[in-house]
């Protein structure tokens, strides 16, 4: 008879839930033996307790190791000064000027920054980041800060330039605290034409 109302418990089981849930084979335990111990039953919750546990310690894990490392940083702010540049020359500037930037200015600018930044301390360069506001009227394409200071670390900036019979040029540079940001160290000039250059974000 025992036999008989398992199978039905199983099927009934199956029929109501379309399959989705199996009737756990402890059942089958507490049903021929009349009841379950009670050792087996902290032994069961103690071994359902314990893959949480390994869970947790393997996430807690994942967790520490995705502390971002200083080369990680590095790029992430590398990757920042691109986008700010292209920010800064906006949709008019970008296509004129974009490919000759790409080949001999923005190198420059990553070799700065990877000098200035590597002689800093790893736990120095977790707290710098980077400007998210080109100026419009103003030179400015974007600055590294310290953020725990509130102070620059280097400050890179975009001059136009009007030379007599020559026309327009992009003069790129940067300055750096280490001088008080006074010298004006040159990454180089793009070119623009003889007519006068759009607004810078246009």
């Amino acid at each position: 008879m025992k036999k008989w109302w398992q199978k039905t418990l199983v099927l009934s089981v199956a029929l109501l839930t379309f399959g989705l849930i199996t009737p756990n084979h402890e059942i089958w335990d507490v049903l021929e033996n009349g009841q379950a111990s009670n050792n087996s039953q902290s032994s069961n919750i103690q071994a359902n307790d314990q893959p949480k546990t390994q869970v947790s310690a393997v996430v807690e894990e994942s967790i520490s190791t995705e502390e971002e490392t200083p080369r990680q940083s590095i790029e992430s702010i590398l990757f920042a000064a691109k986008e700010q540049s292209y920010i800064k020359f906006g949709s008019r500037i970008a296509p004129v000027i974009g490919d000759e930037f790409e080949e001999r200015i923005f190198p420059k600018i990553e070799e700065a920054i990877e000098q200035t930044l590597t002689r800093m301390d790893d736990e120095s360069i977790k707290y710098l980041a980077i400007s998210n506001r080109p100026s419009q009227n103003g030179e400015k394409i974007f600055h590294i800060t310290n953020e725990e200071t509130g102070k620059d670390l280097i400050r890179f900036h975009v001059r136009t330039d009007k030379r007599p019979q020559d026309g327009f040029f992009y003069n790129f540079h940067y300055h750096t605290a280490e001088d008080h940001f006074v010298a004006h160290h040159t990454l180089g000039d793009i070119y623009w034409s003889k007519n006068t250059p759009p607004k810078w974000l246009s």
